[in-house]
């Protein structure tokens, strides 16, 4: 019998309040509707984040769509405070992605800039001390992106195989330990050993000239 944690995605969109929220709220349509098209499914939450009480919104309609793997979509240069606010108050596993600029002209005249915003995001995440998970290279068209958030759920799966049954008892403000040994338990199966990632050759090497050094 497979015992698999069933996860429900949900998929949030971010923008600025200086910038085109239409552009974020489009390219967050076009992400759901090519992750639809590899088969699977998604919530899209209608609540584009601008500001803290957007996030308080988002939040609202997450818990009651029983969302438990959230997707935060940078369509756009996205307010870094209340965007990470939302990972760290969600209570689950969390991803960060960003969308690329389809051609000149929309940086230019719609202002798109997601990939910056994904460097504020990484500090402000890091500055909440919230383990969100983050691709290699986060930023892609529509269908990049929805292969991204495939390859996360695995990662989401493997959280919560690992957590109590109880987990809706916990405080809203969890924070995400170990999420990057649940990608790799996740993505390398047969790496992981007795919750410990396998030692590679190169390191082992490394180990053994210290020890020479310090008989």
């Amino acid at each position: 019998m497979m015992n698999l944690p069933e996860i429900q995605l949900g998929i949030v969109a971010v923008s600025r309040d200086c910038f085109p929220i239409d552009l974020s709220q489009r390219r967050r349509r076009a992400v759901v509707a090519a992750y639809r098209a590899l088969g699977q499914e998604i919530t899209e939450i209608d609540t584009t984040i601008e500001n803290e009480n957007d996030t308080m919104k988002a939040l609202a309609e997450l818990q009651s769509a029983g969302v438990n793997a959230l997707v935060v979509f940078l369509g756009n240069f996205g307010p870094e405070g209340p965007e990470t606010l939302l990972a760290e108050k969600f209570g689950g596993p969390v991803m960060f992605v960003a969308a690329a600029e389809e051609n000149i002209p929309v940086l230019s005249s719609d202002r798109g800039d997601a990939y910056c915003g994904m460097l504020n995001a990484s500090y402000n995440l890091k500055l909440r001390g919230v383990n969100a998970y983050i691709p290699e290279y986060p930023v892609g068209d529509a269908q990049a992106v929805a292969k991204m958030i495939a390859e996360f759920v695995p990662v989401a799966r493997v959280y919560w195989r690992e957590k109590p049954q109880n987990h809706h008892l916990w405080p809203p403000a969890l924070r995400l330990p170990g999420l990057q040994r649940a990608h790799r338990a996740a993505v390398h199966p047969g790496r992981e050993r007795a919750g410990k990632f396998r030692v590679g050759p190169a390191r082992r090497l490394q180990g053994a000239r210290e020890r020479s050094a310090h008989p």
